[in-house]
């Protein structure tokens, strides 16, 4: 079965690296305000602009004649990237990639989507964030989830809550079975040795990735 994949330009800090460019290849796209600005180096065509475009106005509207746009108040209940979101899942999105959703100026905003990707992972969505220098995925409890990460690049586990049954391999520091505090910083900057697999019995958490930093090889 295909999956249909969106991918959701954030306005955070973005490299279009060659491994975020292949993993947005042959994706939909939905821009959110100010994130239209990665739509060229990452050679995507948004199916829609949506925002109160706040952060947009360097951008020329007649630039993207063929992006429809969609626009929001200011004052709203929910941040322009979740309205393209839920666009997004309106349009029938089993995956998301979230880009530049990760560093740049707004800790709150980076911190708020680590959080969502978990609720949506909850709800059977895939999700995917990146500024294309780190990567993060949520983690599931009850499910053994591989990750291709480059041998010698770092990569933490950061928990939202006490968790359970962690087990990791293919990394430097393997665990079994292993609890975790809540604000333990035991699984923090481990190191790939290829492929990473996961498992986790309980608790909320996410995978939060540098593939191109060997800073720990």
């Amino acid at each position: 079965m295909i999956q249909t994949t969106f991918t959701i330009l954030l306005g955070g800090a973005l490299q279009a690296t060659e491994r975020l460019k292949h993993a947005v290849m042959g994706s939909r796209a939905i821009a959110a305000d100010g994130g239209m600005r990665h739509a060229a180096p990452l050679g995507l065509l948004p199916e829609l602009w949506v925002g109160d475009f706040d952060s947009s106005s360097d951008l020329a509207v007649d630039a993207f004649p063929d992006v429809p746009r969609q626009p929001y108040p200011a004052q709203k209940n929910l941040t322009d990237g979740e309205i393209a979101i839920e666009e997004a899942c309106n349009r029938g999105a089993q995956h998301l990639i979230l880009a530049g959703a990760l560093g740049g100026e707004r800790s709150d905003h980076a911190l708020m989507h680590l959080l969502l990707s978990v609720a949506l992972a909850k709800q059977g969505l895939g999700v995917h964030l990146t500024s294309g220098v780190e990567e993060a995925w949520p983690l599931l409890p009850g499910k053994a989830q591989t990750f291709d990460l480059p041998k010698g690049s770092l990569f933490s586990i950061l928990g939202f809550s006490a968790l359970n049954g962690l087990s990791i391999t293919g990394a430097r520091y393997p665990l079994q079975g292993f609890s975790l505090a809540f604000g333990s910083s035991r699984t923090i900057s481990n190191v790939a040795e290829g492929p990473v697999t996961l498992s986790l019995d309980s608790g909320d958490a996410v995978l939060l990735a540098r593939p191109y930093d060997m800073t720990g090889a």
